[in-house]
């Protein structure tokens, strides 16, 4: 195969940014907060107007847990942007970490039988009242409006 078919095989960068956005259920403005960049950068990049700096990249990736040179694989992403990429990317942002510490420690409440966690309980639900105020974007405000439901409902 020449090198023009296999570019006609490659899908491009954007199309691929906004599908790993749908599939998290973030709009464009969640994704743009996310990057610290505008609503409408975000909709050129998902349209292939532009091509995202290495730096975007890199964030992205760690947004999608996905390695930079992965998320780019297969790609219409110019090849010389992409072999200066990092081998690997953060994964985890402040609110990511906080939010699955308190699902890890429900989670080992619940294994180990705990009958009696109120003040445990008490302590998720101000912690997570606290996490509502900094998250960002429906799809995290849903899993912690969920969770802290489910925690009030267990009273």
């Amino acid at each position: 195969m020449n090198s023009e078919a296999r570019r006609e095989h490659r899908e491009p960068l954007g199309r691929r940014v906004a599908r790993y956005r749908a599939d998290r259920g973030w709009t464009q403005q969640d994704l743009a907060d996310r990057l610290a960049m505008s609503r409408t950068a975000v909709s050129h990049l998902e349209a292939g107007m532009s091509h995202p700096s290495e730096r975007t990249v890199l964030i992205l990736s760690g947004l999608f847990a996905v390695e930079p040179p992965e998320f780019v694989e297969g790609t219409l992403y110019p090849g010389g942007k992409a072999e200066r990429l990092p081998p690997v990317a953060a994964r985890h942002t402040e609110f990511e970490m906080q939010f699955r510490l308190i699902e890890a420690e429900i989670s080992l409440a619940a294994y180990l039988e705990v009958h009696d966690h109120r003040l445990l309980r008490d302590q998720w639900i101000e912690r997570l009242d606290l996490l509502l105020v900094s998250a960002q974007g429906v799809g995290d405000k849903d899993r912690i409006v969920n969770t802290l439901r489910e925690l009030r409902s267990a009273h």
